[in-house]
């Protein structure tokens, strides 16, 4: 059956919202609002779903801005997969929140990443990043080693202890004591480019060597050492026998 909802804007006017075009659908708290193309939360989504909404699929659109997100406080299961979300993009505090999926978005900085997650999102169990720079996953990229993405698990979990669930499996009690150990220490450091290189670009960022000598005619000194090494204390003399003299 079809049905509209209808919301009232900062203007005073009506505005219309055809259900069915939108792909929207909500039952037993959970709300699923994918594939409309928004950059932002709707109004009406807030106003009319924030206070009984437990799982929030907003997948397959163009967010980057997650404002109005706070105010679904009941909020248990977030679904971002497929969106815009970078590493400037800000996540606002969700006590409840036990399930944050961002699959396939713009995140880069893993760091900067989690300690956003650590601060906004307290509660959290399940979390998954695949798909983005910041996990090293070996299908997301070939150059990513199976190495790249333990490294990945352990600092992920030593940040984030209470999770039960990393991507595309479960965390396991050894692989928790082990990110306690060593976690802290497998942050993957990359390479910061000052200045990227324009493919289309006939000029070489790179210099030659100069063709001609700066000092053609350089001084040279000779003198006496103050210390003469004759060698007792070399680690190779401990192989050279009396009869190899």
């Amino acid at each position: 059956m079809d049905f509209t909802l209808t919301s009232q804007n900062d203007h005073g006017d009506l505005h219309e919202q055809n259900a069915e075009t939108e792909q929207l659908f909500y039952q037993n708290g959970q709300l699923t609002y994918a594939n409309n193309s928004i950059s932002q939360i709707p109004n009406y989504l807030i106003e009319n779903y924030c206070m009984t909404t437990k799982c929030l699929d907003l997948s397959h659109n163009h967010l980057s801005d997650l404002r109005g997100l706070e105010c679904f406080m009941k909020l248990e299961e977030l679904i971002l997969d497929s969106n815009c979300i970078d590493d400037n993009t800000k996540f606002p505090k969700l006590n409840w929140l036990q399930t944050l999926t961002l699959n396939k978005n713009k995140i880069n900085n893993l760091e900067n990443l989690i300690c956003k997650v650590k601060t906004a999102f307290p509660s959290l169990k399940y979390l998954s990043l695949l798909g983005n720079g910041a996990c090293p996953n070996e299908l997301s990229c070939l150059e990513n080693s199976a190495s790249d993405y333990q490294r990945y698990r352990y600092y992920v979990l030593s940040e984030l202890q209470h999770l039960k669930f990393l991507d595309s499996s479960p965390v396991r009690t050894s692989e928790i004591k082990e990110a306690v150990r060593i976690g802290r220490l497998m942050k993957i450091a990359k390479p910061i480019m000052t200045q990227e290189i324009d493919s289309n670009s006939t000029e070489s960022p790179f210099h030659p060597l100069p063709s001609t000598v700066y000092n053609e005619n350089p001084k040279v000194r000779f003198g006496k050492s103050k210390y003469v090494y004759f060698g007792q204390h070399s680690e190779g003399n401990r192989y050279i026998k009396n009869r190899d003299l």
